[in-house]
């Protein structure tokens, strides 16, 4: 589903820059409502009228080369505001008549410290003493356009924020969109209310109702099938889905034998009986597992995956008349990550099953309402539906559960392993205060055996890997800190409660430049 509305908005070209859904978010956040479309969506765009401002976002392409994306000419006549970020400061450039170089001397990669040179709307309250900002970029601005002024600049890059006051057309180098650019959020709410006047019209807690309105009107009345996992994505499409359509929804729960140790249970009696769904448990584990013998790969594991999810449930969709959906929880960043969402140049960086590892031909429709939306937005979703902490809150957990937190090959013996250090962890995190404080947190299971000694004797056993980040969406994340006493006491009840490991070690590595999770 796509957002429909001739209310005012903020239109986001995307260039490919892996973080342009943020952006989107940004400026949700601030309470506006905002699309993102590619280059040749604009270029075919017949009405502007409810476009307040324009935001361009960066992306891999080089406007020093000959073929580069862009936006027709035309558009700049339009009067609407525009705002240029990294590839979107320099395209604003060139098209402008300046000039942008290439060169080892000019480009920045990670924090760099911005300084004013003089005022503008665009960065009213943005400075403070020592700000940084998160640059990622190999060209620069070398010489100004005509009728263009510098506002900031870093140590490398003379001309990080630019602007034409006069057209309203502003540009910065930095990715204001990223957590790791201080005070960011103050660039975007003032290019939005300062600059295009925009009014606040976004609230994520009101889109329930349109979302329920799209999708009885998509069903009409057929049946839907619901993958419900238990997770928070799942549970919040089975819980909208049902206020729509009611005795409609199937809801199945399928036990891949992959989930956290009795997880599986306990959320199906949640549904069965808090929430009175029709839920259907089909048993799996034999079948997964045997697909998945021998399977290292990570893309083939997902693959595995996401083709029996769809199997198992086309099959079980012929047990009903009138099953035409089959509904999922994907959310924006699975899509970001899998594919190019708008069909722009964004790079693939995984197959997540219900998204890149579906299989090309498939017998039901999807539905997925959630496609959209953001893990923080989906759990704002959660509370208006009424859907319990205990499920809005847990952190999440990936379609193909412990299949991809066992790196290599899968086993019995290695699930039993992991599911048992898992809980452990799990338990000791929300036993300390700590699990609400982190937005991600698990135990994998390493490909490696390393020597041990236990009781006088030589032990040859797994590596388990715990990792905990903090983040605001799952686009870019930093590892928690956690204090040396907490690592101690898990290392030491892990080893000695779980038989097959003899080494925990601690992932303390960002996103970028790694992925939350492992595989």
């Amino acid at each position: 589903m796509r957002f429909h509305t001739d209310k005012e908005k903020i239109l986001i070209v995307d260039f490919g820059s892996q973080v342009t859904k943020l952006i989107a978010r940004r400026v949700r956040e601030l309470g506006v409502y905002s699309e993102v479309i590619t280059p040749l969506g604009i270029k075919n765009l017949k009405n502007f009228k409810s476009i307040s401002g324009i935001i361009l976002s960066g992306g891999p392409s080089s406007v020093t080369k000959t073929n580069f994306q862009s936006i027709p000419k035309e558009i700049l006549l339009k009067k609407i505001p525009i705002l240029g970020i990294c590839y979107g400061l320099q395209l604003i450039s060139k098209l402008y008549g300046g000039i942008i170089k290439s060169s080892k001397k000019r480009r920045e990669f990670g924090r760099a410290f911005i300084f004013k040179k003089k005022q503008s709307l665009l960065t009213k309250k943005f400075f403070k003493s020592k700000l940084s900002v998160w640059m990622s970029h190999e060209d620069a601005v070398v010489k100004l356009p005509k009728n263009f002024s510098a506002v900031a600049y870093t140590k490398d890059s003379k001309l990080t924020i630019i602007e034409n006051k006069k057209k309203k057309i502003y540009g910065v180098q930095f990715h204001p969109e990223v957590t790791h650019t201080d005070n960011g959020k103050q660039i975007f709410k003032n290019f939005l209310f300062s600059i295009c006047k925009i009014k606040k019209n976004w609230n994520v807690a009101h889109q329930k109702k349109r979302l329920i309105e799209e999708t009885k009107k998509k069903v009409e009345r057929n049946k839907v099938i619901c993958a419900l996992s238990g997770g928070v994505d799942s549970s919040v499409v089975a819980l909208l889905i049902n206020k729509a359509i009611k005795r409609n929804l199937i809801c199945v729960m399928v036990d891949t034998g992959l989930m956290r140790k009795n997880e599986f249970k306990y959320t199906y009696r949640i549904f069965k009986d808090k929430y009175k769904l029709n839920v259907k448990l089909i048993k799996a584990s034999n079948i997964f597992l045997k697909k998945l013998k021998n399977i290292s790969n990570p893309e083939k594991k997902r693959k595995i995956i996401g083709n029996l999810f769809i199997k198992i449930f086309e099959k079980e969709a012929k047990k009903y008349k009138n099953v035409k959906f089959l509904a999922q929880g994907t959310l924006y960043p699975d899509v970001i990550e899998s594919k190019s969402f708008t069909g722009s140049k964004t790079s693939k960086i995984k197959s997540h099953h219900n998204v890149g590892g579906l299989p090309k031909k498939m017998n039901l429709e999807l539905i997925e309402p959630l496609r959209e939306f953001f893990k923080d937005e989906v759990r704002v979703l959660g509370k208006s539906l009424g859907l319990s902490k205990n499920i809005s809150q847990r952190h999440p957990f990936p379609g193909p559960g412990l299949a991809i937190r066992i790196v290599g090959e899968i086993t019995t013996k290695k699930i039993k392993i992991l599911q048992e250090a898992d809980q452990i962890y799990i338990n000791e995190l929300n036993k300390s205060n700590l699990y609400n404080k982190i937005w991600q947190a698990y135990a994998a299971l390493l490909p490696i055996k390393t020597v041990g000694v236990m009781g006088d004797s030589r032990t040859y056993e797994y590596t388990c890997l715990i990792r905990a980040v903090t983040s605001e969406d799952g686009m870019t994340a930093d590892y928690y800190n956690f204090p040396k006493d907490f690592l101690d006491k898990i290392s030491n009840k892990i080893i000695n409660n779980v038989k097959g490991i003899n080494r925990v070690v601690y992932d303390i590595s960002s996103k970028p430049p790694s992925t939350i999770e492992l595989e």
